[in-house]
């Protein structure tokens, strides 16, 4: 309105001045001018609504804190809808399981061991890698398992065990079926790299057939017997084609073996447990028309303090083996004996080891065993003995062999450990052998857990 005042008085003035102009003229100058301020006001409208649709930018008055701005709340985001259950596969009425079914637990471990010194006449490499195992281990449906274990040697491939493991058998019994390693004291059960030395005592290489011991094709039957309370007592018998290396031969189909073992455990603390259990093995001879049996008895006792248990423990072992075996006299022998000696005879050697293992630290093991055993003079051993046999020894005659060893065992970890083994062997030839054994153990995969 300012601006319509203005131009009034601009139009009294010029009025004033000239009086002579025509009047027409300057009404049509005054409309003008008012259409042009009308014009000029609109446009002042338009930029005042403008201004109050947008808010001027807030500012924070002098140490006060600018408010936060009010979150816009997001839109929902539409769900969709649920998709109806799955059936889970099911495999042989493994339920949940069956996708582990076709997937079986595979491991591999590595042995390597080296030698220093002298061997004597059962010398080993200086270097080797002894054994390399490929395990495939899986639990087939709810009523069976599968475990086989491949060994890889440098002179060939073997399978050490396959069989099948029956779990659901009525009466609460537990049958094996495949090749498997017989259950003759502890040491026999035993792979290599569970072993806490870097060999077998001399009573296994003399008696029992050393590493592969008395490992078979054949069944197992198994049951867990009444005892009092507190003792778990379990039995073993199995039956076995009757083939182990210098243990036992068939010739013909019913020379099969036989082995039983019986098994009592204790707890004595809740720190210490004693395993007690005796053996009986019986085949035919690999040395003559006749039988091969062994007669066993083992002891297993452990100390693992509960509050201290990765750091102290404690494990003392010992087994005997009493044997009556069946040979035949050799040609260099049967020449030189009276035509009225037998042509056969029997030998019947006695051997044990007693061994103790302490673990002093985490990782560290320090351990020692004592070796006796008899064998028969001219009757092969596993690892052979490189003497050959004296002709002049009667028939039955018995070698002795003793030693004895140092075991230092570090474990960097779980899967893998160091073993150096100090070891004095006077064979029964009368050779010693005085030697350091050192170990590289290694392990990749899922290995199952082996016997207790």
């Amino acid at each position: 309105m300012r601006i319509l005042v203005l131009a009034l008085a601009l139009a009294c003035l010029f009025g004033a001045q000239l009086p002579a102009q025509d009047t027409t003229e300057l009404l049509n100058r005054m409309k003008a001018m008012e259409d042009r301020i009308k014009s000029l006001e609109a446009e002042v409208q338009t930029l005042k609504q403008t201004a109050a649709v947008t808010p001027p930018p807030a500012t924070a008055a002098p140490n006060i804190p600018a408010q936060p701005a009010v979150p816009i709340p997001a839109q929902p985001v539409p769900i969709p809808a649920a998709l109806p259950p799955q059936e889970p596969v099911t495999l042989g009425g493994a339920g949940p399981a069956a996708a582990k079914a076709l997937n079986p637990d595979i491991s591999a471990i590595g042995d390597f061991i080296g030698a220093v010194g002298n061997g004597a006449n059962r010398g080993i490499p200086s270097l080797e890698m002894h054994e390399s195992e490929l395990g495939f281990q899986e639990v087939i449906d709810p009523y069976a398992r599968a475990d086989f274990f491949i060994s890889f040697g440098e002179h060939g491939v073997d399978l050490e065990e396959g069989y099948l493991t029956l779990t659901s058998l009525p009466a609460g019994l537990q049958v094996k079926v495949g090749k498997m390693r017989a259950a003759f004291g502890r040491v026999n059960t035993l792979h290599n790299h569970v072993l806490p030395w870097t060999d077998r005592p001399l009573v296994n290489q003399d008696l029992v057939g050393g590493e592969d011991g008395i490992d078979d094709a054949g069944l197992s039957v198994s049951r867990i017997l009444p005892a009092p309370k507190g003792i778990f007592l379990e039995g073993v018998a199995q039956l076995y084609r009757g083939d182990s290396t210098n243990v036992f031969q068939a010739l013909r189909r019913n020379d099969v073996s036989t082995v039983e073992h019986l098994r009592a455990y204790s707890d004595l603390s809740e720190s210490t447990n004693l395993d007690i259990g005796g053996s009986y093995a019986r085949g035919h001879s690999p040395f003559g028309n006749g039988t091969n049996q062994l007669f066993g008895a083992d002891l297993t006792l452990r100390w693992k303090p509960l509050r201290r248990a990765i750091y102290h423990s404690f494990v003392a072992r010992s087994e005997l083996v009493w044997a009556r075996t069946t040979a035949l006299a050799p040609e260099t022998i049967a020449s030189l004996v009276p035509p009225s000696a037998p042509a056969s005879y029997v030998v019947k050697p006695f051997g044990f080891y007693v061994s103790g293992d302490y673990q002093f630290g985490r990782r560290w093991f320090f351990g020692g065993r004592f070796d006796r055993s008899e064998r028969g003079a001219c009757l092969p051993t596993n690892p052979p003995t490189t003497t050959s046999c004296n002709p002049i020894l009667p028939p039955g005659a018995l070698l002795q062999d003793t030693g004895g060893s140092l075991i230092l065992t570090y474990w960097p970890s779980e899967f893998s450990q160091i073993r150096g083994q100090l070891r004095r062997t006077r064979y029964g030839e009368g050779l010693t052998a005085n030697e350091l054994i050192f170990q590289f153990m290694f392990s990749m995969g899922a290995h199952g857990a082996h016997p207790f």
